[in-house]
């Protein structure tokens, strides 16, 4: 039988204070009171109520406009999921263990599958914040007027804004713990690698949008319509492709570091990728938001009120959760809290909350009438945006 207790696994799970040994089988509850600390169930609670929110939201729209581009963004995130983490968590199952031994470990909470390996809410997040993101550039109408590879990056920038409020804070409260020693987690950039805030904060969301745009959204936005089994077979297509895509567009840096070896050099790649990224949306977002204020962005907009309302109250819990991880930050020797624990970027993370939170203003203030309440109406049945 497989050794799913590895050395690096059992010491990132002692580290965050639960052991491998008695992690649970395949699916594992346990009580919220009884975890590491409060502010685990209250992450668990707001992000699993997002992706409920976004699942049912998906299915409205399919059901009163038959536009089923966010029911796969919903199912399409969560194949991109499966595909993904399974081989991060168990490589020795996956004959990779030479290549990859274990990256991280999440804490335990009160679900949890796979041993311990993975919890509810890290399911959730995926297809929670994926929505977000998407639906803020479509609201904004990116999409119809910039075309899909420039609506898919303002989505990855977008996403990147909100995932790396809570990417920070995470290892401080022991949501989770990196190997920080691992070639594939350098560099760090305090508490969390740098390929992490790249990869999984800005370019997979971006390879995810860019092909559930190609193979749904525009179709959509033109009036066609979709039978159930063209959906089905879509959305796992977009699941594989967005997974091919996130190894893809990091090749700058995977050679970077083929070639030179060099951790900095890397790192510089791995930045640079971020900075073309925010060089095109930050423009193309502002712009776009000052067409729709001015009245002459032409046609009604996608809109997507119960997301962007969920949105403004993760804001305001990652916030909280922020605030009470405060003392400890302020105290911490060497990027390290008094009780040992990593801490993330402050700054970074305070530019990631002023980001996604005007996003979400850009959204509520664009289009004429906007500030005196004006709804606007979605383009014919199927709602595009």
């Amino acid at each position: 039988m497989l050794d799913l207790c590895t050395t690096t696994f059992e010491n990132l799970a002692h580290s965050m204070g639960f052991s491998c040994a008695t992690a649970g089988g395949l699916v594992e509850f346990r009580s919220p009171f009884a975890l590491e600390n409060a502010t685990l169930p209250v992450l668990e609670l707001t992000v699993i109520l997002g992706a409920v929110l976004a699942l049912v939201h998906a299915i409205v729209r399919l059901r009163r406009h038959r536009d089923p581009t966010n029911l796969v963004l919903w199912f399409g995130a969560i194949a991109y999921l499966l595909i993904i983490e399974p081989p991060l968590y168990f490589p020795g199952a996956f004959g990779i263990e030479e290549h990859i031994d274990t990256m991280f470990a999440h804490n335990v909470f009160s679900v949890d599958f796979l041993w311990g390996r993975l919890p509810l809410y890290i399911v959730a997040i995926y297809p929670m914040m994926a929505t977000v993101a998407f639906d803020v550039v479509r609201s904004l109408g990116v999409f119809r007027r910039y075309g899909t590879l420039v609506g898919a990056v303002c989505v990855g920038f977008v996403h990147h804004a909100f995932y790396e409020i809570f990417d920070h804070l995470g290892p401080q409260l022991r949501w989770w713990e990196w190997s920080i020693d691992h070639p594939m987690n350098q560099p760090m950039f305090d508490a969390v690698p740098l390929p992490s805030v790249v990869v999984f904060a800005a370019l997979w969301p971006m390879s995810l949008a860019f092909f559930v745009q190609l193979f749904v959204g525009r179709h959509v936005d033109a009036g066609r319509r979709f039978s159930g089994p063209q959906v089905l077979w879509r959305t796992v297509v977009v699941g594989l492709l967005a997974s091919l895509g996130t190894a893809i567009l990091p090749l700058p840096a995977t050679v970077t570091q083929a070639v030179t070896g060099s951790v900095t050099a890397t790192g510089v790649a791995y930045a640079l990728e971020l900075i073309v990224i925010t060089a095109v949306a930050v423009p193309v977002l502002v712009l776009q938001w000052r067409r729709l204020r001015a009245g002459t962005e032409p046609g009604p907009r996608y809109t997507s009120p119960v997301m962007m309302g969920y949105a403004a109250g993760y804001l305001a819990v990652l916030s909280v959760l922020w605030l009470t991880a405060l003392p400890a930050y302020v105290g911490a020797v060497d990027g390290r809290t008094a009780a040992g624990d990593p801490v993330g970027s402050l700054g970074y993370a305070v530019g990631c909350l002023v980001i996604a939170g005007l996003c979400l203003v850009a959204v509520r203030t664009s289009g004429p009438g906007a500030a005196a309440g004006r709804r606007p109406e979605p383009v014919g049945a199927a709602a595009a945006g």
